[in-house]
């Protein structure tokens, strides 16, 4: 029983944070109202979880964070698998100069911290969620490619792509047919915690000023602000801190169930 409600919270969490991101834009929000009267008033009074230092409801500020933080993170991991996996398969499946190119280029990319490479290009591009996708997706995609250049180094001296290529199907076709299924599942993992790595990216890049900018919400943005008032209001810094929290354990969660599940051999060793 504890483990399906170990189970069970992550996924009701994360599926909360997916409904509010994609309605927030259709509910009646107001996240940009200033109410003087109510500057820094504690939560219950007039809003559940209280108003922040210019009298805007951080609950209302909270949701469209919530869109902020899941529109960034799915765009950065769809863009990251697509070019990542593409450029390690192609880089693997063809070898020769291709591949050391690739690799080599790979290399230089972990030479240099990712989070610290990521503020460097999002300086450069300037502030804005658009280049903040384009920042954390440069970063990104080299997990998807070391990974998939080692499952199709794994893959391609197999039986069955072999006899494919033996009955003259086109390079494509065997990436398509017969390999990319067979590394789905380790990419899914890898982009399941990598929605995590992003989410808590992107708060950072906005806690520096370097993400979204003002009036727009975002969770990083938010902790920033609260950081001046966490002796008076530490309810400014405790919902948003609590929400990125609680979303990045449960992608972790999820991620540990989807690799438990999809992994061939821990799936033996439970059977056995």
């Amino acid at each position: 029983m504890r483990n399906g409600l170990a189970g069970t919270v992550p996924v009701v969490l994360l599926v909360l944070w997916a409904v509010l991101a994609i309605g927030a834009h259709y509910l009646p929000l107001q996240p940009d109202v200033i109410q003087l009267p109510r500057i820094l008033a504690a939560p219950g009074d007039g809003a559940l979880l209280g108003y922040d230092d210019l009298g805007r409801n951080i609950l209302d500020r909270m949701i469209v964070g919530a869109r902020t933080s899941f529109l960034v993170s799915v765009w950065v991991v769809s863009l990251s698998l697509l070019a990542g996996t593409l450029l390690g398969t192609a880089s693997a499946y063809h070898g020769g100069w291709w591949d050391r190119t690739t690799v080599l280029v790979v290399d230089v990319f972990l030479a240099f911290p990712g989070i610290l490479l990521a503020i460097a290009l999002a300086g450069l591009l300037g502030p804005g969620i658009d280049n903040v996708v384009i920042a954390l997706t440069t970063v990104g995609w080299v997990g998807f490619a070391r990974l998939s250049r080692a499952q199709v180094l794994s893959l391609r001296h197999r039986e069955h792509v072999q006899a494919a290529e033996a009955l003259g199907n086109s390079k494509w076709r065997i990436i398509r047919k017969h390999l990319l299924p067979l590394m789905a599942a380790p990419l899914i993992i890898e982009a399941t915690f990598g929605i995590a790595a992003v989410v808590i990216a992107e708060a950072g890049l906005s806690f520096l000023g370097l993400g979204v900018q003002p009036p727009q919400a975002s969770w990083g943005a938010m902790i920033r602000d609260g950081t001046r008032y966490m002796l008076v209001a530490p309810h400014m810094v405790l919902a948003p801190g609590v929400a990125l929290f609680a979303v990045v354990l449960s992608v972790n969660l999820l991620g540990d169930r989807l690799r438990d599940r999809l992994d061939i051999r821990l799936a033996g060793s439970r059977r056995t």
